[in-house]
């Protein structure tokens, strides 16, 4: 089956642009990349946002899956290691695929989940939509560390978009990453909490519904009513060997499972100061090819249509679990938690 990339920009000659609409910077990046770098109007405020492209050549005839990747936390769309897995995934299965920008590092107002960003990603997947044929059944979106925040956010902001999403080591609580951040503490570091303070436009304290609109928790019990599917990794040692203390990922599962599923709030600071789980919550399950015994898996809840797991590991993600996954989920379908009898571990340490 031969595949193409399909890369097609809105030119200003055209005269389709606004007028304030001003193309992104010229970036250093891969020929290989550049050849699927698009421009993205924002529908918000009209600019031009880059995004990467690429859809196999059935996509002009019949619909297909589409999977959206995401950058972390401080970088932007010239850091192409963060989509390669993503895209690799892509061309080997015959889905589209979609690499935003979002508004780049997490430092600006209309980055760090703002609107602007939320949007840039909605754009993305309706440019996907008018220049090939997807299949809005089967929308997916991925991500870790600050890739894995958007995830989340994109899941609860616009439950009506995805089929499900896949995130890895998500913050989840802006305030609280703010907090979590000026702790001395191993893996932490300040910077996080300037970064957050640039794009909030000050402290927590100065501008608590700013730190509430960008966190995925405001917004997951949409998703959850909706019934996406999500699928949510972190390393048992992240926040002490990484910036995003375990607990982010508890919460996010508590939003988004039954009430009776939940876990208290006493197991998940344990957890986050020890580094171990309590007996009564360690994972006893069936094996999961995806988590051999270097990444075994420490717990594990699945309730509704969110499954969680905690493995061995830091600030990391396991990408090959994750596609897996959303291979399997359909919009409108209940979540499809079933298991294969053989896949590749990959744990994928994630970019600040």
């Amino acid at each position: 089956m031969r595949k193409v990339a399909i890369a097609c920009s809105l030119l200003a000659g055209t005269g389709l642009l606004a007028a304030n609409a001003k193309p992104a910077k010229p970036a250093k990046i891969d020929p290989a990349w550049a050849k699927i770098l698009v421009q993205v109007k924002s529908t918000l405020d009209g600019t031009l946002q880059p995004c990467y492209f690429w859809a196999p050549e059935e996509a002009k005839t019949k619909p297909v899956p589409l999977i959206v990747g995401l950058h972390t936390w401080s970088y932007d769309y010239k850091a192409t290691s963060h989509y390669q897995t993503v895209l690799d995934y892509a061309k080997k299965n015959g889905w589209a695929m979609l690499g935003p920008n979002f508004r780049g590092p997490n430092k600006t107002p209309p980055a760090c989940g703002g609107d602007p960003a939320v949007q840039d990603i909605v754009d993305a997947v309706n440019y996907a939509k008018a220049h090939v044929k997807i299949d809005p059944a089967r929308v997916y979106i991925v991500g870790g560390s600050g890739g894995g925040h958007m995830t989340l956010l994109m899941l609860g902001r616009h439950p009506e978009i995805f089929a499900a999403g896949a995130a890895f080591c998500p913050i989840t609580d802006l305030a609280r990453w703010h907090a979590d951040s000026l702790l001395k503490h191993p893996g932490r570091g300040k910077n996080y909490a300037k970064m957050l303070e640039k794009a909030c436009g000050g402290t927590p304290a100065e501008k608590p519904d700013e730190y509430k609109h960008r966190s995925p928790l405001t917004w997951l019990d949409n998703a959850r009513k909706a019934g996406v599917a999500a699928y949510i990794v972190t390393g048992i040692h992240d926040g002490w060997k990484g910036s995003v203390p375990v607990g982010h990922s508890f919460r996010a599962f508590n939003a988004l499972a039954n009430p009776k599923d939940r876990v208290a709030e006493e197991d998940i600071s344990a957890v986050e100061e020890t580094r171990k789980v309590p007996s009564a919550l360690a994972y006893t399950g069936p094996s999961d090819p995806f988590f051999p015994d270097k990444m075994r898996i420490h717990f594990r809840r699945t309730s509704a249509n969110v499954r969680f797991t905690l493995m061995e590991g830091g600030h990391a993600g396991n990408y090959p679990g994750g596609l897996d996954f959303l291979s399997r989920q359909v919009k409108g379908r209940p979540a499809d938690f079933s298991l294969p009898e053989s896949g590749k571990a990959s744990e994928e340490a994630l970019g600040k």
